[in-house]
């Protein structure tokens, strides 16, 4: 597994790393130079410092080797050169410290290979260090004994390099995870704020299709009426008042729908008081009309989003309203029941039910409103079987649309 080339260990502090333990290295070579009263000569020293600037420079700029040589290619030449100028600054300046000066080369191993490469690179740099003392002091013994414990050396070092590598991929990671995370955030809000404006959109769209339908209605009666009204005025008074009243009555009643229609779009009925209150006042409303209606709260009540409480109250307000024009009921139960992970409202009569329950815009409204919550709706009904409205919504929405689910017996 190839790890990141463009991205060190220790980061931005990596070359200043690098110089330092090679200075360090020289530093502890000349160190054991002089305790063991070896003087070098001018040439030697030269060519010492030399060799280790190029090492050094190398070190530095291996991405530059990395990144315009192929990958096996570029691993070989780069490892290669940089083992043998650590055995010559062994072997020319002097050892005690060259072992320091290899360590570069494990950080850049950890980094740009694979585990089995690291192994062989830990292996040349292993010989390259040990092997300038058997070859300066003879020593073949403390060669070897040196040679086992630099090999120890190196593989804890290694590791260490190793974790913190893996330390640092799995910061950027996390890092990476956190911004991807804020920018899906940003995006969630975008997308809520979107669905918002076009739930807001097509609640006005359908209280216009109401207004239009209810005020052309009562319209297209009241230009009836009056044009019988003027046909009978000279023969029939009697009935063209009548249909005059008539007329006025229907007037009156378009007016009244158009109010609330235009009131509707003012004020959410359910903003300042509990959905329960809200549903409970339409229930005395269709009270007055004559119909026995019970209104029941099941469950734990909580506060649900303004959104949520206004497409359940305006389903209720709109299944009642049924009721009372089509059903020719003499009882509807209302039931709004709050369950762990979703809130129903049922709307259940005993009137005449329906055959056929496509067709209108009340249906319609009620399904693209709760559509936009990610909520289901139910219809059962049947011919003389009474009329049951049903909706689901979760209390997490999302949006998810459904279809209307029509249930006739």
């Amino acid at each position: 597994m190839n790890l990141q080339p463009d991205k060190p260990v220790l980061g931005k502090w990596n070359s200043l790393f690098f110089m330092f333990i090679v200075l360090v290295g020289y530093v502890v070579t000349s160190a054991f130079n002089y305790l063991n009263r070896r003087r070098l000569s001018d040439e030697e020293l030269i060519l010492g410092i030399l060799i280790g600037v190029i090492y050094l420079l190398l070190a530095l700029n291996n991405s530059v080797i990395f990144n315009h040589l192929p990958a096996g290619w570029a691993a070989v030449f780069f490892f290669s050169v940089e083992c043998s100028l650590v055995f010559l600054i062994g072997l020319q300046h002097g050892v005690g410290g060259n072992f320091l000066i290899g360590i570069p080369l494990i950080v850049i191993a950890v980094e740009r290979l694979k585990p089995w490469q690291c192994l062989l690179v830990y292996a040349a740099l292993g010989v390259a260090v040990v092997l300038p003392l058997g070859l300066r002091y003879e020593t073949w013994l403390s060669t070897l004994i040196n040679g086992v414990s630099f090999s120890i050396y190196i593989l804890f070092l290694a590791m260490f390099v190793n974790l913190r590598l893996k330390e640092q991929q799995a910061r950027e990671r996390a890092e990476r995870l956190m911004l991807e995370l804020e920018q899906a955030n940003v995006q969630l809000a975008a997308y809520a704020t979107q669905a918002e404006e076009l739930a807001m959109t097509q609640e006005r769209n359908r209280l216009a299709r109401e207004i239009h339908d209810n005020l052309g209605h009562y319209l297209t009666i009241v230009n009836v009426q009056i044009e019988a009204a003027k046909l009978l005025m000279n023969s029939e008074p009697t009935r063209a008042l009548d249909a005059l009243d008539k007329a006025q009555e229907l007037a009156k009643k378009g007016l009244t729908r158009v109010r609330e229609s235009v009131a509707a779009l003012r004020e959410s009925p359910v903003s300042n008081r509990p959905l329960s209150q809200a549903i409970a006042s339409l229930v005395k409303e269709t009270q007055r009309s004559g119909i026995v209606t019970k209104f029941k709260v099941a469950g734990n009540p909580q506060t649900l989003e303004n959104k949520v409480a206004l497409a359940l109250y305006q389903t209720a307000q709109e299944g009642l309203t049924n009721v009372c024009k089509h059903a020719r009921a003499s009882r509807v139960d209302v039931l709004l029941d709050f369950q762990p992970s979703q809130v129903c409202l049922e709307v259940r009569d005993n009137g005449v039910g329906a055959a056929d329950t496509t067709g209108g815009f009340g249906l319609l409204g009620i399904r693209e409103r709760i559509q936009l919550l990610g909520g289901r709706v139910e219809v059962r009904t049947g011919e003389g079987k009474g009329f049951c409205l049903l909706v689901k919504v979760p209390l997490s929405y999302a949006e998810s649309p459904e279809s209307v689910r029509i249930e006739q017996s």
